[in-house]
């Protein structure tokens, strides 16, 4: 399999969704947002806290959001959001790349920025 065979089935995969690319170029739209990494993988952060990560898995966005909104749209969208254990007791809901339309992932960042944003500064360590 060439390189080129890869990125088709890639696109191809994408075409119903978003690519962590166009994640960045709508997020980096926002105030004070700059990519950068967590746990390995690219990330958008936003005056040093995380706004969203792209999951290992390279088709799922871990995106910060209160636990109200997220038990909201985890009922009503659950093909589109999920959660794993691991992150149940985390202000962060998981949303599938494959599914989501731009606008849809647009208004999605907004959100988030406004919610990291209005937190406290973190405490120098």
């Amino acid at each position: 399999m060439t390189k080129s065979d890869t990125s088709t089935r890639s696109d191809q995969q994408r075409a119903g969704g978003v690519s962590f690319a166009e994640v960045s170029k709508l997020g980096r739209a926002l105030p004070g947002v700059i990519e950068s990494t967590s746990y390995g993988t690219p990330a958008l952060k936003v005056g040093g806290k995380l706004l969203v990560r792209l999951k290992e898995d390279g088709e799922t966005l871990v995106l910060r959001m209160d636990f109200v909104n997220r038990d909201l749209l985890l009922r009503a969208e659950p093909n589109l959001f999920f959660l794993t254990d691991h992150y149940l007791n985390y202000p962060s809901i998981l949303l599938r790349l494959t599914r989501v339309t731009k606008p849809r992932l647009k208004e999605l960042l907004e959100d988030s920025w406004r919610l990291v944003t209005k937190e406290k500064p973190r405490r120098p360590s």
